[in-house]
């Protein structure tokens, strides 16, 4: 991987003051997305064979929306590949090709055994991410969660200490990548769940992840996701039915039982007893005409012992 080096702005996230080449390259990318007609004009675009070009080293998407991509597959099919993908020289493995955006193009091509129109552009590591993510950004096809793994992986391959790369490459601001990084870092056995959660935006994404941050709920939202019963949801259906099952576990455990009270005498009606039973305490207050509440107290103190092991025997009798 390339070792760019890092820019001494912390602020570059928004307004990519990335300089140079680099900066001429987001300028062209940006004007690409925004105009991709018109980089059909002229010797910038060529016909590749789908099967000499690689998928991107890190993918935005998580799993592939088949209508969506079904769509796209007849639209080319009836009129062409109306915009090319772009790819770069494979930094790896001479004569093959790897994609920075274009993957449903590409898809689409193969199936369709046709040529892929491409633009080939010489392109570094930290440049091929930029651009792939501006494209998205500029297409506004990525959910929240698509997004918010592609900035982890990002961050994971190491670009820059300050996440500038990350930054540029989702037009966003530190605040935004670090909440991002926090829904990221949920179990990966949640986030595959919810899979791409179409329709899902991020302030509903935050949510989960609060109410996430409750060890206990984290446990209760893993073993929902285990069950069979809610394998066969996907997307927004998957993920408000594991936020509504959440929020019913937290009202649940919120709900205190409601304190049983009773109370005790002997025939003679010497001393009294005071019972409260609420869930896991049980307390019991004795009360006497004379010393007989502290005498009683301690003899049931002192046979504790021997109670509970007839009450452990009586229980096993039970069974």
């Amino acid at each position: 991987m390339d070792s760019p080096e890092v820019p001494a702005s912390e602020d570059v996230a928004l307004n990519y003051t990335i300089k140079g080449a680099s900066r001429s390259f987001i300028s062209s990318i940006d004007e690409m997305a925004a105009r991709a007609d018109s980089v059909l004009q002229g010797e910038t675009v060529v016909e590749l064979d789908p099967e000499t070009v690689d998928v991107s080293f890190v993918r935005d998407r998580i799993g592939a929306d088949e209508d969506d991509f079904r769509d796209l597959l007849e639209a080319i099919r009836d009129r062409g590949q109306d915009s090319p993908i772009l790819v770069r020289p494979h930094p790896r493995q001479s004569g093959r090709y790897m994609v920075v955006f274009g993957h449903r193009r590409l898809r689409a091509a193969k199936e369709l055994k046709r040529k892929v129109r491409a633009v080939i552009r010489e392109i570094k590591d930290r440049d091929h991410v930029v651009a792939q993510g501006q494209e998205n950004s500029a297409r506004e096809n990525l959910t929240f969660i698509e997004r918010a793994r592609y900035a982890a992986a990002l961050v994971g391959l190491g670009f820059d200490e300050d996440n500038s790369t990350v930054m540029a490459a989702l037009s966003i601001d530190r605040t935004t990548l670090s909440k991002m990084l926090s829904v990221a870092g949920l179990p990966e056995a949640i986030l595959n769940f919810m899979g791409a959660a179409k329709g899902v935006g991020r302030d509903r994404w935050y949510e989960l992840k609060q109410l996430l941050d409750n060890p206990s709920l984290l446990s209760t939202a893993l073993d929902y996701v285990g069950q069979s019963q809610s394998a066969s949801l996907q997307g927004p259906d998957a993920f408000n039915a594991l936020i509504t099952h959440l929020k019913a576990a937290r009202s649940s455990k919120r709900a205190k039982p409601k304190p049983v009270k009773r109370s005790w005498a002997p025939a003679d009606g010497t001393l009294s007893a005071d019972i409260i039973s609420e869930g896991k305490r049980y307390s019991l207050a004795l009360k006497a005409r004379g010393a007989d509440a502290g005498s009683f107290g301690d003899y049931l103190s002192d046979h504790l012992d021997e109670l509970y092991e007839a009450f452990r025997q009586q229980a096993m009798h039970k069974q």
